[in-house]
């Protein structure tokens, strides 16, 4: 199915380079800055004289020759590479001078994504001088493996896979990158197992399989269990082949003090038609095995948690349902009530995330007593229209958790957005024979991603929440930057990196 992590790892900077230590690996990665000749234009590499002049020796020829020859054009800006072959031994196969502009965080991502791209779907061996301390480390070695997945049931042999080494003393950086790129990556390979084989049972036994730390226990409840939740049934009962389930997985470090509860809720739709609803245009739907990215994405950080040894209690709930279209599907006018007791009428059979995500919030609300309650959803088109593909919409009345997750979103590359919880648009939840209706169709406000928050708020109490719409970067429709075409795996390294900072 789909080949093995790059592995990602650090050696400690040599007394001396010699051609003995630069030999195990095939490519050697070097960063170039511009020069600050404003008259006379250059490519500068960024290292110490004393390595630059010991490399030349090396490979027998000057890098300025070099830049002239293979980069006459190179500005060094970030990503750009120059690609110089090398001749004079058998084992280096390649010098890559990566651009790291001006190296801001961005910057030494796109350095890593370059390098990526360059040796994917080979068994190179790169060895990278590009990251200065740890921060620009672990962005580095991440974006680096993030950029060579790749996911295929071709029958024919997979492609092979690099390893990324980095210079410096940098050996628990790799570690924890490690893990975050693990996470990520296999939180990727869930969203793009297709649906015929990825039910909300198969999910459920993926949560056990990838569950595997002793700190970390998973509970699958379905059928009369789910008597409770009628957000999920409503949703999941449409399919009597694939019904729906609720998977609780609980990281409970061991500690003599009180630790702060972190509850993550996710959107798992495995497959959405639309259901009644049905979605149109058809070919909408092609992309809708990616439904299920909120739950995939809490499951893994709950995962990377207890691999990183974190001392912050985290519960991720995963709402597992298919919207299909059958006889047993609920129906437009149709009042459901939610764990807890709330009615809502159903308007559109195909604005189901936020039925199975209000159960999960009110069981959280209700039951665990969380100091924190997250949902990650594929939730609204609206939330893309406003925001493209390339940052999550973030909806809290928590300054202070607002501001920290945008900083941190800079830092992972998960990319996040404060959007407003306009109280004017309340109105738009009324309904004449239930609590609420659930698409705040009423008044025609037209902000959908405003308005979906604004209902699941509803079932969070009063608790410290954020709302996290992740339609637009859940998904990429081309290769760009750290992510290829399909599913991202975003909110693992920010939710992960959020939780280490509590």
């Amino acid at each position: 199915m789909n080949r093995s992590i790059p592995k990602l790892g650090s050696i400690a900077n040599p007394s001396e380079l010699s051609e003995k230590f630069l030999k195990k690996y095939s490519h050697i990665a070097l960063p170039i800055v511009a020069g600050t000749n404003k008259e006379k234009p250059e490519v500068i590499i960024d290292l110490p004289a004393r390595s630059i002049k010991s490399l030349e020796k090396i490979f027998g020829f000057t890098f300025l020759e070099e830049i002239i020859k293979h980069g006459a054009s190179s500005t060094a800006k970030a990503g750009e590479v120059i690609d110089i072959p090398v001749s004079t031994t058998k084992e280096i196969t390649r010098i890559l001078l990566v651009g790291v502009g001006a190296r801001s965080e961005n910057d030494i991502r796109k350095a890593g994504v370059a390098l990526g791209r360059k040796i994917r779907a080979t068994d190179a061996r790169a060895l990278s001088f590009l990251a200065r301390n740890q921060v620009e480390a672990q962005i580095h070695l991440i974006a680096s493996g993030l950029a060579t997945y790749s996911w295929s049931q071709k029958t024919s042999a997979l492609p092979e896979t690099p390893s990324f080494t980095i210079v410096g003393n940098f050996e628990d950086v790799a570690k924890r990158a490690s893990v975050l790129l693990e996470a990520t990556w296999k939180t990727r390979d869930l969203i793009h197992t297709p649906s015929n084989i990825k039910s909300p049972e198969w999910m459920a036994n993926q949560a056990k399989k990838l569950a595997k730390n002793s700190a970390l226990t998973v509970k699958v409840r379905g059928g009369k269990e789910l008597q409770e939740f009628g957000g999920l049934r409503a949703v999941g009962n449409s399919s009597k082949k694939n019904p729906p389930r609720f998977v609780e997985v609980s990281y409970k470090p061991r500690s003599s003090k009180p630790l702060p509860h972190v509850v993550l809720v996710g959107k798992g739709i495995t497959f959405d038609t639309g259901g009644v609803s049905l979605k149109r245009p058809y070919d909408t739907m092609t992309a809708m095995k990616s439904d299920m990215s909120g739950a995939a994405a809490v499951l893994m950080v709950a995962v990377a948690a207890a691999e990183l040894g974190l001392k912050v209690r985290v519960t991720s709930l995963l709402m597992l349902a298919e919207n299909a279209l059958s006889g047993t599907s609920q129906r437009p006018s149709d009042v459901i009530t939610h764990y807890g007791g709330t009615t809502v009428e159903v308007i559109n059979t195909d604005a189901e995330g936020r039925l199975v995500l209000a159960d999960g919030l009110a069981y959280a609300d209700k039951n665990l007593d969380p100091d924190y309650l997250i949902d990650v959803a594929t939730l609204t088109g609206a939330a893309t229209l406003g925001l493209s593909r390339y940052y999550g919409a973030m909806y809290t009345r928590d300054k202070k958790l607002a501001n920290n997750l945008t900083q941190l979103s800079e830092f992972t590359g998960d990319r996040i957005w404060q959007m407003p919880l306009i109280d004017d648009y309340q109105i738009a939840l009324a309904s004449d024979i239930a609590d609420y209706n659930h698409t705040a169709d009423k008044y025609k406000f037209q902000g959908g991603s405003v308005t979906a928050a604004l209902f699941l708020e509803k079932f969070v109490g009063k608790r410290k929440w954020a709302h996290l719409d992740i339609a637009g970067p859940a998904r990429s429709e081309v290769d760009a930057g750290e992510n290829v075409k399909g599913g991202t795996g975003y909110g693992v390294r920010l939710l992960t990196e959020w939780i280490a900072t509590l």
